[in-house]
């Protein structure tokens, strides 16, 4: 009978050191793992399951065990919320699959997708053909986005109103108040003329934590939070 109710603490130790570490990573751990996070997450719980279950193993070795493995997702995040360089080797970038309804074979090799794999991901978002695909791509975390060709997509008062035109995906030309100069040239803007775009909403560059250009070159801003500190220093 000692050993049942030393098992049940013993677990129940466990189990409130499991939510403490959930916490501590944060939301984003419960919604989508990178690859580490899910080997990291095993680990942790496969460290946990064997503790509570063998009454011979240091409970102490353990905690400490589970300590190191959950502090180092914990330290990536921290420094990939600050430096992209770092975020883009560690989460991945996404991968373009189809483009203006041509499927882009290279990539679906490079990321092992075949194409029975992309039409079943295509399916599951009521999409059946892939001439009507503007832009689709596989994310860091293992979801695809797909864009429809404009006249494929519902109808919208704009719609009513405005001739249909060619739309592509939007460009990310701010990230982390910092210019993504690739981009930029991607979009066919100079700096001088992203500050004028910029100058134009109201705005100054530094205040600037997100912005992304349309096709269109409209140009959409996110500002840093009020009670969030601009970083001073250029870690990329």
């Amino acid at each position: 009978m000692p050993d049942i109710f030393n098992t049940i603490i013993r677990s129940i130790l466990l189990i409130i050191g499991l939510f403490i570490i959930t916490k501590l990573l944060g939301k984003k751990q419960l919604s989508s793992l990178s690859f580490f996070e899910y080997i990291v997450g095993i680990t942790v719980g496969d460290i946990a399951g064997t503790l509570s279950m063998d009454p011979d193993l240091s409970l102490g070795d353990g905690v400490a065990s589970m300590i190191v493995w959950s502090f180092v997702p914990f330290a990536i995040s921290v420094i990939s919320l600050r430096n992209r360089k770092f975020r883009r080797i560690v989460e991945g970038k996404s991968t373009t699959f189809i483009e203006n309804g041509n499927i882009i074979e290279k990539n679906l090799r490079k990321e092992k997708y075949s194409i029975d794999e992309l039409l079943e991901q295509l399916r599951k978002k009521s999409v059946f053909k892939v001439a009507d695909v503007e832009f689709a791509s596989l994310d860091s975390n293992g979801e695809l986005s797909v864009l429809l060709k404009k006249a494929k997509q519902p109808l919208s008062n704009e719609d009513i109103y405005a001739k249909v035109e060619k739309e592509s995906v939007p460009v990310s030309v701010y990230m982390d108040g910092k210019v993504i100069e690739e981009n930029l040239r991607q979009a066919g803007v100079d700096r001088m003329s992203l500050n004028k775009k910029i100058q134009e909403k109201g705005y100054e560059p530094q205040d600037i934590f997100y912005a992304e250009m349309d096709s269109n070159g409209d140009i959409s801003i996110d500002l840093y939070d009020k009670e969030i500190a601009r970083p001073d220093s250029d870690l990329d």
